[in-house]
């Protein structure tokens, strides 16, 4: 496991990933994308074309499963404020201010093995 304080290297992992399944577990969400996990802990927010979103506000749920689909193709991160995602012209973004986190952990990278199968063993917190 490693801790990621201003490094944004892990998230080159999703470049060129297309998102094959949005899931909500109880009080987190996920992106995943066939191997790699992109865990949202405090709520995300984001854009999708034009429409801004927040979760767990309504309508947020169906516009989160429109990115099912879509490839990564960029990526930010300011340390303290937040890790997004872009798709094109739609973003998902996950808070990382202690204002917004739940606990001590904002949000979760968990890696792939040799194989390009998930693996628990390679995971970044934020």
């Amino acid at each position: 496991m490693t801790i990621v304080d201003d490094s944004s290297d892990p998230l080159r992992l999703l470049l060129g990933r297309e998102v094959s399944a949005v899931c909500f577990v109880r009080d987190y969400v996920e992106l995943h994308f066939d191997g790699p996990v992109l865990r949202a802990l405090s709520n995300p927010f984001g854009l999708y074309g034009c429409r801004g979103w927040h979760f767990p506000a309504q309508g947020s749920l169906e516009l989160m499963r429109s990115f099912i689909g879509k490839t990564v193709d960029d990526y930010e991160l300011l340390p303290d404020r937040l890790l997004a995602v872009d798709f094109g012209e739609h973003r998902f973004a996950i808070p990382l201010d202690q204002a917004s986190r739940v606990g001590l952990e904002a949000a979760h990278l968990i890696g792939v093995d040799e194989r390009g199968q998930t693996d628990a063993r390679a995971m970044w917190i934020w």
